[in-house]
């Protein structure tokens, strides 16, 4: 593998291991559809303002994943190029083991009483 490939898959690790500390510590109440419809809204003093914080690291976090994932993909290069080819088979000059096909056939005398 190339040492590139390498750095990005840490790195896409790294931001999935934080994306997923990021929505787990979100709050799920007055949020989301239930807030859009009628919901209680959770606007009290600092809460709107993490809010916001969370909000925007679960997409920054989601659109580097993203990011990351196609510059691996185009400065890898494609898996044609760099997969090994198989080599090709090796003809075998043996000859079969079996009876000549043009060898004459030889038949033993007949014996007379």
């Amino acid at each position: 593998m190339s040492t590139i490939f390498t750095l990005f898959m840490i790195l896409i690790i790294i931001a999935s291991i934080l994306l997923v500390i990021i929505i787990m510590a979100q709050n799920p109440k007055g949020g989301g559809l239930s807030g859009t419809f009628g919901g209680t809204s959770s606007a009290t003093f600092g809460v709107q303002r993490t809010n916001d914080f969370m909000e925007k690291a679960t997409w920054t976090l989601g659109t580097t994943i993203v990011v990351l994932i196609l510059l691996s993909i185009i400065l890898t290069g494609k898996p044609s190029q760099t997969a090994p080819t198989m080599p090709a088979p090796v003809k075998s000059e043996a000859p079969v083991n079996g009876p000549a096909n043009n060898a004459p056939a030889t038949h033993a005398p007949a014996t007379t009483k």
